[in-house]
């Protein structure tokens, strides 16, 4: 026995409404998906920049530690341009 009187929600069909709602959360979907990958990308750029500006400190680290006694008095005899005098 079917019903004479169709199950309507807001004025729609209840058939319309599935398929407005699959429509509506496969959008939510990409959005979402699109969402994950810059938040992923943008992690990635993060690390990266971090890993970059941990071995530039490391290496000067490291070269100042191990310098030789030329590094210590590679200018030594260097004319520098000071001028001393009246200060104009």
């Amino acid at each position: 026995m079917t019903p004479h009187i169709k199950h309507r929600f807001f004025g729609h069909d209840l058939e319309e409404t599935s398929s407005l709602a699959n429509e509506s959360s496969s959008l939510e979907d990409c959005d979402s998906s699109v969402m994950k990958t810059v938040g992923w990308v943008s992690a990635g750029l993060g690390a990266v920049a971090l890993g970059l500006f941990l071995g530039r400190e490391l290496r000067q680290r490291y070269k100042f530690n191990r310098r030789t006694p030329y590094d210590f008095y590679a200018h030594a005899g260097d004319e520098q341009d000071v001028e001393v005098g009246l200060g104009i």
